[in-house]
């Protein structure tokens, strides 16, 4: 696993539910998340998958890498690809997009003719989301105004016999489902 790494308070990206992501103290590329709350039982779910999306060579384009385990002083964490904009910025959320009125105006039209393309890809690549959720997409600016998005968390498959990491169809049908409910969500807001 190599040396411990020591992750200031001061790093924190942004927490979820169960878990906090920080910038990754060496690499301006990468966050590490740790688990806060819970078990770790999500976390092997989705590592696992991730192992069997670098054993199908998917291209990775619009979704996070993951790059393996790390000690920090906070505890074990998960490193991860950050994605940011063509300016450096880390990319921003669709919730960011969405709430803030001047931008998502400006971005609007961009931003819709990116999703038909993450949907593409997913069925593509035949990646299962565990929820497809407007904070764990970003979208990445290519320029000024234009980019696509990138899944940067919730990914795996939460059923108890993942039968559709390794049936094609019924992976299909399940993204399908997926992107219904992500759909209907994003018409809600």
């Amino acid at each position: 696993m190599g040396p411990m790494l020591k992750i200031e308070s001061s790093a924190l990206l942004g927490k979820g539910l169960r878990r906090e992501c920080y910038f990754h103290p060496e690499d301006e590329n990468k966050c590490i998340k740790i688990v806060v709350a819970g078990d770790h039982r999500e976390t092997a779910r989705e590592q696992s998958y991730y192992r069997l999306l670098e054993k199908r060579n998917i291209a990775w384009k619009m979704l996070a890498r993951f790059y393996g385990n790390v000690e920090t002083n906070l505890g074990e964490g998960a490193v991860f690809e950050l994605i940011r904009d063509y300016n450096g910025d880390v990319s921003k959320t669709l919730v960011h997009y969405f709430s803030a009125p001047n931008e998502s105006d400006r971005n609007y039209q961009y931003l819709y003719q990116a999703l038909p393309a993450l949907k593409q890809y997913l069925l593509k690549w035949k990646i299962v989301t565990i929820a497809l959720k407007p904070q764990n997409i970003v979208y990445k600016k290519t320029n000024e105004s234009e980019g696509f998005l990138v899944v940067i968390d919730n990914i795996g498959n939460s059923d108890f016999i993942p039968i559709c990491n390794y049936i094609d169809w019924m992976a299909t049908r399940k993204i399908h489902r997926k992107w219904q409910r992500f759909e209907d969500l994003l018409a809600k807001d």
